[in-house]
């Protein structure tokens, strides 16, 4: 990927996460959410991982938002924060995002300069055996720990549904 099709991407991104976090709507955040996975995934399509930007968009856009939309609705977050609590709020972003621009520049000032070739991706790369082979084999105990944890809080928002209604 050239710098062009990096930063032409890059920059919506940004934007689209911002407004992830900076819309007073949770319903809203959630869409803005669904547009930055959808931006992600196009990443993935230009590092030739076609198979991970699939499951970026099926599991994450699909699943997972419903999920995230579905707890929103249950909650009914609705209400609006008191005053002094969004300026406290406001002055953590603003402290968080400034420790990560100051991260992110002393991270660009330790990048080598000048033309370095580019690594040859492994053979079979972002295909769906090596995927599935990593995922299988190395990341195994991780993986059935999740669906494990992913179980779990189903149960519980189903158990906290019913003591609601």
């Amino acid at each position: 990927m050239d710098h062009v099709t990096f930063f032409a991407l890059a920059l919506p991104l940004i934007v689209v996460a911002t407004m992830v976090v900076v819309h007073p709507s949770p319903v809203y955040s959630a869409l803005f959410l669904v547009m930055t996975l959808f931006l992600l995934a196009v990443y993935f399509l230009f590092l030739d991982a076609h198979m991970v930007a699939a499951l970026q968009i099926i599991v994450y856009a699909g699943a997972i938002m419903v999920l995230f939309l579905f707890v929103i609705m249950l909650l009914n977050l609705q209400t609006e924060p008191r005053e002094q609590q969004r300026r406290g709020l406001r002055r953590a972003a603003l402290i968080g995002g400034g420790i990560l621009v100051l991260e992110l520049f002393l991270l660009l000032r330790r990048l080598p300069t000048g033309d370095t070739p580019e690594q040859a991706l492994p053979a079979g790369f972002g295909t769906v055996q090596a995927l599935s082979e990593r995922l299988f084999t190395d990341f195994l105990l991780p993986f059935e720990i999740t669906s494990i944890l992913l179980l779990v809080a189903m149960v519980g928002a189903v158990v906290l549904a019913k003591r609601q209604g």
